[in-house]
């Protein structure tokens, strides 16, 4: 199994950071801006920062697909490459891209390397501070140094984020569900960058996170360092998350513990 050295990596993000995210942070003119669906914001810097990764990512690993955020906006069909026995990239080049653009840092560089339908390693770059956090077979890592998550945790006493964005993926019943147990939590906020909530729920600084919409460049990378963390990922259903099936409503928690209390709580109302 190929697994790749996450200096090297980190070398091409913060090569890539230096030359092409920093300098635009806080300086994009209106001209950079576009969106897409009519709802989601993207930045000439996604597309130049997906487009460098496109190219350097799949000299890492022959043969290997590559699946990014703005690429799958013209061709949905690329999902596919994760029914492939080969080796697969999936990219999301600015993880809060409106925050980006607001010159808001929290923002973030996804990426995740799969194969026959297991995610291998997984990665999340913060630009502004360079730090990395990535996960292997063999746990997650800061900077290098091992992170385990222990925290035990009760609801009542628990931060995170309870997905609104995309509520129209869910039927009224679940939106009142989730409407209701919201102040069952200490703190219910989003940061708008799921990538930077994965980062502070392994860290130990949040607790949780209710996702409704499941694109996989915003969940394979903070979900596989979660669970390599000792954190938990559930459906509504109880089942794992499983990146190359169409799915929607997620747990995602520093526990077991704490994910069967969520499902628990939302079973009561």
């Amino acid at each position: 199994m190929i697994v790749i050295n996450p200096n090297d990596l980190q070398e091409i993000l913060y090569n890539i950071s230096k030359s092409i995210i920093l300098p635009n942070f806080g300086n994009l003119k209106k001209k950079q801006i576009s969106y897409k669906g009519g709802k989601d914001i993207v930045t000439e810097i996604d597309i130049s920062v997906e487009n460098q990764l496109s190219h350097i990512l799949p000299k890492l690993v022959k043969n290997s697909n590559f699946i990014g955020e703005e690429t799958y906006s013209k061709n949905p069909s690329i999902l596919n490459n994760y029914l492939s026995e080969e080796y697969c990239w999936t990219v999301d080049p600015i993880d809060g891209t409106s925050n980006f653009a607001k010159s808001d840092e929290k923002f973030a560089v996804m990426i995740a390397l799969t194969k026959n339908k297991k995610i291998i390693q997984s990665f999340i770059y913060k630009p502004l501070s360079a730090d990395l956090m990535y996960a292997d077979n063999t746990g997650t890592f800061l900077n290098n140094k091992k992170i385990t998550l222990n925290k035990k945790i009760k609801i009542e006493n628990a931060t995170g984020s309870v997905s609104t964005k995309y509520w129209s993926d869910w039927d009224n019943t679940e939106k009142e569900k989730l409407l209701s147990i919201k102040i069952k939590f200490k703190n219910v906020n989003s940061y708008g960058s799921i990538g930077c909530e994965y980062f502070d729920i392994t860290k130990g600084i949040r607790d949780f996170t209710l996702l409704s919409r499941l694109y996989p460049w915003d969940h394979i990378p903070g979900v596989f360092i979660v669970r390599q963390a000792g954190g938990h990922d559930c459906h509504f259903d109880k089942k794992e998350y499983k990146f190359y099936k169409n799915s929607k409503n997620l747990i995602v928690s520093n526990s077991m513990d704490l994910n069967h209390d969520i499902l628990n709580l939302i079973e009561e109302v």
